[in-house]
């Protein structure tokens, strides 16, 4: 029951968490960061995309290539997964709730070995998964008004209720391409 209610805040949160990409719609905020909001950054894995973290526990979602026999499987591009650091640090396989109304995604090949990628909870923010100069798959955002790798999304709560947290802010972190220089954006939703 406190996983569907879990889950249920997300669902909440997520419209307000995630903007459309347009920069009128996130508002910036200065953010200081205090030391007991470090959470564990999961060990490097090469066909990690991108990972989730909330405040309220160091409980991480992790979006990686989903290969089968060595290629991207064009059905199912994106395999999504818990690693659940709040309990064991062991990795466990969302439910159908958690896949299809929280932390999935939608995938939609757009050619090229591009795909259109969309969250299953806010459809409004667009990603890119496709080849960059690298040669690699990435997760590409708006970030900062620029098309960068995205590699963390951070949810800031604090108090609030069950069904209306506090969100003081969300943090976007990635790479520009061009120059590997590490890009965050703050905003309060």
């Amino acid at each position: 029951m406190r996983l569907l209610f879990t889950l249920l805040s997300f669902l909440y949160i997520s419209p307000s968490f995630i903007s459309s990409g347009r920069q009128s719609d996130r508002h910036p905020v200065a953010v200081s960061i205090p030391a007991d909001d470090k959470f564990p950054v999961p060990a490097e894995n090469i066909s990690r995309l991108f990972f989730v973290q909330r405040s309220p526990n160091t409980n991480t979602i992790i979006y990686e290539l989903n290969n089968k026999d060595g290629r991207l499987d064009p059905e199912n591009p994106i395999h999504v997964y818990w690693l659940r650091y709040a309990d064991k640090g062991q990795k466990e396989e969302l439910n159908y709730v958690q896949r299809k109304f929280a932390y999935g995604l939608t995938t939609r090949p757009l050619g090229n070995d591009q795909y259109d990628v969309r969250f299953v909870s806010y459809k409004k923010f667009p990603l890119t998964l496709m080849k960059a100069g690298d040669g690699k798959y990435h997760i590409f955002a708006n970030i900062e008004q620029k098309q960068m790798i995205l590699s963390r999304i951070f949810i800031k709560i604090e108090g609030g209720s069950f069904w209306l947290p506090n969100v003081v802010y969300i943090e976007l972190k990635g790479t520009d391409p061009a120059t590997g220089r590490e890009i965050t954006e703050h905003f309060k939703p």
